[in-house]
């Protein structure tokens, strides 16, 4: 595994590049957009190459990432997109195309579990162990510099794994007959980000 930090925003043969699908993951300084800045983006298509961006903080002026993000022939995969979606959109002043979430492949692909974090799909899917212990302790917002090798390959195991994990949970889900569930799911998470982006918050407007 190769990691580029990147200050701004990745170059135009960096974006270029990226055919296909890329997986994409942020750290943010909190969860809530406007007051906690994103911090990091990291994005890789070939899960060798891991870009850690740090974002202008003052701009978020980015245009050769946000092509990647509007660009609707490229397929985009998050765990948890209506997270990282909000604040992409949020602060980078756009809208995110053809992404999907494995979180929500996990819940509806694997009903015989109650586990369906990252390091679980990691350990089951995969046979990766993660220790998530640093991103709960680190100050994302530091300049990127500072941020430690160990810190680097935290966010870059991120999106290292998130392909394999969403081929092996497509195979499930057209296995069981629940892909088209899982396509309808996703159209309305576009929906429950604009939810979010208004102010309603769970529990959601659909309870009685």
């Amino acid at each position: 595994m190769k990691i580029h930090k990147i200050k701004g925003d990745i170059s135009k043969e960096v974006a270029s590049s990226f055919k296909v699908s890329v997986s994409i993951d942020c750290e943010m300084q909190g969860l809530v957009p406007g007051r906690d800045k994103l911090s990091l983006i990291s994005l890789t298509s070939d899960d060798e190459n891991i870009y850690i961006i740090q974002p202008d903080k003052n701009t978020y002026i980015a245009p050769n990432l946000v092509s990647i993000l509007e660009n609707n022939k490229l397929l985009k995969i998050f765990h948890f997109a209506r997270m990282d979606v909000h604040f992409l959109e949020f602060y980078l002043k756009t809208g995110v195309k053809n992404y999907w979430c494995t979180k929500l492949m996990s819940k509806i692909a694997r009903t015989f579990s109650q586990n369906h974090g990252l390091k679980d799909l990691c350990e089951s899917l995969c046979k990766v162990k993660l220790d998530k212990k640093v991103g709960s302790s680190t100050d994302w917002n530091k300049d990127l510099t500072e941020i430690s090798d160990k810190e680097a390959t935290y966010a870059a195991n991120d999106v290292r794994y998130l392909r394999t994990i969403k081929e092996k949970l497509q195979v499930i889900l057209e296995r069981e007959k629940r892909f088209d569930l899982f396509l309808s799911t996703m159209k309305g998470l576009e929906s429950r980000i604009q939810l979010d982006k208004a102010g309603f918050k769970d529990p959601t407007i659909y309870e009685h």
